[in-house]
């Protein structure tokens, strides 16, 4: 049984430390932040409209397509990393089942581009 503590004190160590950290920058903010928020701080941020008005109001599709154009990217960067690492094992058929993948997402933002989703008046 000592062996077993043994063996598991480093992880045991390790959790306390990353929780006493955890718990530390959470609670941080909350100490040393500035209280006194401005009209600046309290209007519309990055999502073009008041935050406090109606739930139910209509807004503007291009948000919709500015996020389906985010997530396009995103994606491909997702699977990009793992696919350039094993690129040698892969072999010819990875290559182009890639290169499908790619052009697929290069017609969708091809037809967000066409559809003026990056144009914003």
């Amino acid at each position: 049984m000592q062996s077993l503590l043994s063996d598991y004190l480093p992880l045991v160590v390790f959790i306390g430390v990353a929780a006493f950290i955890a718990i530390a920058l959470m609670i941080a903010p909350f100490i040393v932040a500035y209280k006194q928020p401005d009209p600046e701080k309290l209007s519309a941020y990055e999502c073009g409209f008041n935050a406090f008005d109606d739930a139910r109001m209509k807004f503007d599709v291009r948000f919709y397509l500015v996020s389906i154009l985010f997530i396009i990217f995103d994606l491909e960067v997702a699977f990009l990393f793992p696919w350039a690492i094993s690129f040698h094992e892969v072999g010819l058929f990875g290559f182009w089942s890639m290169m499908l993948f790619l052009g697929v997402l290069t017609i969708g933002f091809a037809y967000e581009w066409n559809k003026g989703a990056l144009e914003w008046d």
